[in-house]
């Protein structure tokens, strides 16, 4: 098949890379001539284990190329996977679908014969049925299917999630259409994944719910979380006994300070707009949102606590900035509200993370940038366990405790038992839910 994929962002280059994994002819399209540059130079401006080499294999396999014209590369195409940006738009929460509709219009232009266009973004429910409007209104004559091809696709993991996926869901509505999106996922259906064909808004609705779901299972486990330290329970125990029963799983059943990134925050809000829109109030997707701020807030009081009641003029080291391990994003992380208020309240804050600085300097201003956890622990007076990257679940305890002017560590990811941390030379310990 040949393949047009437009945008290069996170979902984009993950996907035209795997789809050119797949044996597929693929050409990514950017409007952006700084990423093409890098791209060409064979260097990722994400970053994602494994991403750079795959990219590296399939360009050398001549399968893998990127464009800056768009016309050009939907010549003969099969299919065209649009994976622009959809942001939460400012004011009323909605998913802005501006870049969505210029890439429809303009593959309407530019299509010389018939094609599947496929909705890779996540966007509203009827936004399928819009795309295909907007090329209609552009070229009238032009011959063309839409699909809805949401992604599910973990950053850190990105490359697992789209070659071993819980399942692909496609809507479409033309056989015409199946054929070609089961002949892209051909190799997925020979190893027995799971293909769910169904109709354009429920594909749409798919990702929406499933989303909304996983931020609603966090949340409620972090809301257990206060009520554990409220009555002497420990999450840790409570989330075993839970995930243990079959109908409800372990997997997002840790508690922390509250989920981010570009799906949850960005998701959650746009099925709650959704809602509203049609009279149908997503209740318990509000409550989710209004309760994971209040997760982060919470997370605040627990390190002023750990303090005495302020950080005025204490260095604090922070372990962790990204919203997961394994990623440099920084969209929605629970950093961008912890850090801050740490720094208004007189904090010196020295942060450690191994890919957060790109992104963090920026957003994190007032910080100090520190490569290695026990320079910045020294002389500190809390430590802050914020992200859980491998670098940060083996440290030397004892050698931290020794280099800190008091040692004192918030453990918000719940990685080190408090014994052994106070076993350690730690005067106190501030874990989640314990």
């Amino acid at each position: 098949m040949r393949i047009a994929v437009i945008g290069t962002g996170y979902v984009g280059l993950v996907s035209g890379v795997c789809l050119s994994d797949f044996g597929h002819e693929v050409i990514c399209v950017d409007r952006d001539p700084r990423k093409l540059e890098m791209l060409g130079r064979g260097e990722v401006p994400i970053y994602e284990p494994g991403l750079e080499d795959l990219m590296a294999r399939n360009v050398a396999a001549g399968r893998l190329s990127f464009s800056g014209d768009l016309a050009a590369s939907l010549a003969g195409v099969d299919a065209v996977f649009i994976a622009v940006g959809t942001p939460t738009r400012r004011g009323d929460g909605h998913a802005d679908l501006t870049y969505v509709m210029e890439a429809a219009a303009e593959i309407g232009r530019a299509l010389t014969g018939y094609a599947v266009i496929v909705t890779k973004s996540t966007v509203p429910v009827g936004t399928n049925r819009k795309v295909a409007e907007a090329i209609r209104a552009a070229a009238p004559e032009a011959e063309f299917d839409v699909a809805s091809n949401p992604e599910f696709l973990r950053e850190g993991a990105a490359i697992d999630d789209f070659m071993r996926p819980d399942r692909v869901v496609i809507g479409i509505e033309s056989d015409r259409a199946r054929e070609v999106m089961a002949d892209i996922y051909r190799p997925l259906y020979l190893r027995d994944f799971p293909i769910v064909f169904t109709d354009l808004e429920s594909a749409e609705m798919i990702k929406y719910a499933a989303n909304a779901f996983l931020a609603t299972k966090i949340t409620f486990i972090n809301e257990i979380a206060a009520l554990c330290e409220r009555t002497g329970a420990d999450v840790k125990a409570v989330s075993k006994g839970m995930g243990l029963d079959g109908r409800i799983g372990s997997k997002f059943l840790h508690a922390g300070p509250g989920y981010g990134g570009s799906c949850f925050p960005k998701d959650t809000r746009a099925l709650a707009r959704i809602g509203q829109e049609h009279g149908m109030p997503m209740q318990i997707t509000e409550a989710v949102i209004k309760v994971n701020e209040e997760v982060k807030r919470r997370m605040v009081e627990k390190i002023l606590d750990l303090c005495g009641g302020s950080v005025n003029g204490k260095a604090i080291a922070i372990l962790g900035v990204t919203f997961k391990p394994n990623t440099d994003d920084m969209r929605e992380a629970s950093a961008l509200t912890i850090v801050p208020a740490l720094v208004g309240g007189g904090a010196k804050v020295r942060v450690v993370d191994p890919q957060g600085r790109r992104e963090g300097e920026a957003l994190l201003p007032g910080v100090d940038w520190i490569t290695d956890p026990y320079v910045a622990a020294e002389e500190a007076e809390a430590l802050v366990l914020l992200t859980e990257w491998n670098e940060f679940r083996a440290l030397d305890l004892p050698r931290l405790a020794d280099l800190m002017a008091v040692p004192r560590m918030a453990d918000l990811r719940n990685i080190y038992p408090s014994e052994d941390v106070q076993a350690a030379g730690f005067q106190a310990y501030a874990g989640v839910g314990r």
